[in-house]
């Protein structure tokens, strides 16, 4: 039994923790400086806590001293941190963040590294980034690849249209830093909140807008093979201008602090959420202009005994398989790795990966 720490006790970190606990092939030890966020875990045999400051490079490296690998659900300001720990300790990692900046610091520890290094293990980036590419294998030449994600409440009762399902500081950073797009063939910036859309699907109307490191790293993997590569958050109509509006009219990108106070203070969190992966391709097959798209929608539900909101079964649904993999040596065991390089065939087949595809809310298509 492969002994796995994971970093932060959180809704994220919980459900992690649960679903690796109960496969019965994982010893987990959930760590976190909160006491009182340890002692919410519902017991199991084969979970355990510890009470760590990350910021104690010293108790860091004890904690992961053996261990087959880190799971990192902890802010994305403390990525560095444990990814530092595990290239000290030669440790597996892996994380959840979508902040691009960190990315590249674990990208430059893992050169070298006697341990894989495996960044962005989540809903997006992460499986977005693998269903995009799974796509983008069956063209001759790529022309367009534009992914849009969201994390939705199913009954919205507010101005915001919006409830917290996830990290609050996660919600903010991808608000607020530049997003990468590829425009005309080139690496570009382009600002977040901006380049606002609409689309129906299923008969509900949305928009979608840009929004920082959803791409991961698919821009670095596809530069030069396609014209146009874009990510988009979607939510419910009004929520940017409203976004925009705290954000810039109020001042509060300057002030994360209030703005987490406010929103977690204002928005009630809910288990009744909706979460939607949807992501067209184009380009040319046998000279012909033709395109393919892949529409999922996965709703909350009883996983592993529990019940479970559609964002955290998604995002530990997908770290977790990308564990199995590694776990299992289908995937490399050194360096960094990105999310392309993973199969989508050999994702959705994993024990926990099948969370995507055998929902009975789901749909997929393509064509």
């Amino acid at each position: 039994m492969k002994t796995i720490i994971v970093i932060g006790a959180g809704k994220i970190g919980a459900t992690i923790a649960h679903l690796l606990a109960t496969s019965g092939d994982y010893a987990v030890i959930v760590a976190d400086r909160s006491e009182a966020q340890l002692a919410r875990l519902p017991a199991h045999p084969a979970l355990s806590v510890r009470t760590v400051d990350i910021a104690d490079a010293d108790a860091m490296d004890a904690l992961l001293t053996g261990a087959f690998a880190v799971l990192s659900a902890a802010p994305f300001h403390l990525t560095v941190e444990i990814a530092a720990s595990a290239a000290r300790c030669s440790v597996h990692y892996l994380d959840l963040t979508e902040d691009v900046e960190s990315t590249r610091q674990v990208k430059r520890l893992a050169e070298g590294a006697t341990s894989a290094f495996i960044p962005q293990c989540g809903l997006a980036p992460g499986f977005i980034s693998i269903v995009a590419q799974d796509l983008a294998a069956r063209f001759d030449t790529l022309d367009s690849v534009r992914m849009r994600v969201g994390a939705l409440p199913q009954y919205p009762s507010n101005a915001l249209n919006y409830n917290l399902t996830w990290s609050t500081d996660g919600v903010i950073n991808e608000y607020i830093e530049p997003c990468e797009a590829i425009v005309e063939g080139r690496l570009t910036a382009v600002p977040a909140l901006e380049e606002r859309e609409e689309f129906s699907l299923d008969g509900v109307t949305y928009e979608a807008f840009n929004t920082s490191g959803g791409l991961g790293t698919l821009c670095e993997s596809l530069a030069g093979r396609v014209r146009t590569l874009n990510y988009r958050t979607i939510r419910y109509p009004g929520h940017a201008a409203i976004m925009k509006a705290l954000l810039n009219d109020l001042g509060l990108r300057h002030r994360r602090e209030v703005l987490k106070d406010i929103l977690e203070n204002a928005l009630p969190a809910t288990t009744q959420d909706v979460v939607i992966v949807f992501v067209t391709v184009s380009g040319h097959r046998d000279g012909r202009l033709v395109q393919e798209t892949y529409a999922n929608k996965i709703y909350s539900s009883v996983v592993a005994g529990r019940m479970m909101s559609a964002i955290q079964i998604t995002t530990a649904a997908s770290i977790c398989a990308v564990l199995d993999m590694l776990s299992a040596g289908d995937l490399p065991a050194t360096g960094f790795i990105r999310q392309e390089d993973i199969a989508l065939d050999a994702f959705l087949a994993n024990r926990f990966g099948r969370h995507y595809a055998d929902s009975r809310f789901t749909e997929k298509l393509a064509g």
